[in-house]
C-alpha cells in the first residue's frame, strides 16, 4: 500500500543546495564536494551495480547477517514498529528486516525521488496491506515524517555504513537529528564497516571493471547537465585511497591536465593532479562503534558481525 503526500514531490534541477554546495566545494582549496550529490537517477543506478559487484564485500556481508538474524532482530526489536530508513535507495536489503520485525508502516527516505517512489511501488507490491510512505529529502537536513505514524513506536534504520560517509562530529550531529526525529522510545539498527586489510578496502572502492569510478565520473555529468558546467569527462580520473591515519578510504576526481571549466556562470581552474574530493568512508573498530553511537544519545544493546569481522550491524536505544 503504497501512499504519498505533497510534501514528498521530487526535487527540480537545478537544486539550490546543489549549486550551494558544489560552487563552494570547487572554491575551496582542497576541492570537496558532499557525497550526497553522487545520487541523481543514474547515480543511484551505478550505486546498486557497485553493490553487486565481487570487491564490494559490505552489501553482500550486511544482507547475509540481515537474512541469518532475523528472530533475533524480532526478539530484540519486537512488532508494530514505524520503520524509518535513511538513505533507502533501492531498499533491496529492507524485506529482511520488515519481515522480522512486521512492522505497522515504513517510511524510506532518500534524496532521490524518481528512485525512491519506483522501489516504494516494488516494496509495497511484495508486502500488501503494509502503508509504505516514501519521503523525498535530505536526512542531513530537516525532516518532518509523515502523520501517519504519529503515536508509533520508530525503528531507524540506517544500513550500508552511510554512516561512515561523514566526518565524525558530523556523525554524532546526524545520530543526534535522528534521535530527535524518532523520539524517546525509538531504536536504531546501523550498519557499520569494520577496519580491515588496505588491500581489500581499496579493492572494494575502485573494482576493475570501473563501475565506481563511472559512478565518481557521473557527479562531473550531473554538474554540466543542472548547472551549466563544461567540465571535460576526460579531464578527470577516479581515485581511491587508503588514509590510514583518519581510517578511511577517500575518493577523488584526479586532473589529468590543467583544467579550465566554468559551472553556473563562475570560473574554475585545477592543475595537473590536483584532485576534488567527493567522498570519505571512515571504518570504525569494535569499541570505536560504540564511542560514536553513545556521543549520538543512542545505546548500544546488541550487536550482530560476520565470522571475518567485516562488518557489524548495532542495534541500539534512546
Amino acid at each position: 500500500m503504497l501512499l504519498t503526500e505533497d510534501a514528498t514531490l521530487p526535487l527540480r534541477a537545478p537544486d539550490p543546495a546543489f549549486r550551494r554546495d558544489i560552487i563552494e566545494g570547487l572554491s575551496r582549496r582542497p576541492k570537496a564536494t558532499p557525497p550526497i550529490w553522487f545520487y541523481d537517477r543514474r547515480g543511484s543506478e551505478l550505486f546498486e551495480a557497485i553493490t553487486d559487484l565481487p570487491e564490494y564485500y559490505p552489501t553482500r556481508t550486511e544482507t547475509a547477517l540481515l537474512e541469518r538474524h532475523g528472530p533475533d532482530f524480532a526478539a530484540a526489536i519486537g512488532m508494530g514498529r514505524a520503520v524509518v530508513e535513511f538513505g533507502a535507495g533501492s531498499s533491496r536489503k529492507t524485506p529482511h528486516l520488515l519481515r522480522a520485525v512486521d512492522p505497522a508502516a515504513y517510511v524510506p527516505i532518500d534524496i532521490s525521488g524518481d528512485f525512491l517512489r519506483a522501489a516504494s511501488a516494488e516494496l509495497a507490491s511484495a508486502f500488501p496491506g503494509l502503508p509504505v510512505l516514501p519521503v523525498v529529502g535530505d536526512f542531513n537536513g530537516e525532516l518532518a515524517l509523515p502523520a501517519a505514524i504519529d503515536g508509533l513506536p520508530r525503528l531507524g534504520f540506517f544500513p550500508g555504513s552511510t554512516i561512515g560517509n561523514m566526518e565524525p562530529d558530523a556523525a554524532v550531529d546526524l545520530l543526534r537529528a535522528m534521535h530527535r526525529l524518532l523520539g524517546d522510545d525509538a531504536m536504531l539498527l546501523i550498519g557499520m564497516d569494520r577496519i580491515k586489510d588496505r588491500g581489500r578496502l581499496v579493492a572494494a572502492y575502485d573494482d576493475a571493471t570501473g563501475v565506481t569510478a563511472a559512478f565518481n565520473l557521473n557527479l562531473i555529468a550531473r554538474i554540466n547537465r543542472e548547472l551549466e558546467g563544461d567540465l571535460p569527462l576526460d579531464g578527470f580520473v577516479h581515485r581511491a585511497i587508503w588514509n590510514d591515519d583518519k581510517a578511511r578510504i577517500e575518493m577523488h576526481l584526479e586532473a589529468v591536465r590543467p583544467l579550465h571549466f566554468h559551472v553556473a556562470g563562475q570560473c574554475f581552474g585545477m592543475a595537473a593532479g590536483e584532485t576534488i574530493h567527493t567522498e570519505s568512508s571512515h571504518k570504525y573498530g569494535a569499541r570505536d562503534e560504540r564511542l560514536l553511537l553513545r556521543a549520538g544519545g543512542w545505546e548500544p544493546v546488541r550487536e550482530w558481525t560476520d565470522a571475518d569481522g567485516l562488518f557489524s550491524l548495532i542495534l541500539a536505544q534512546t
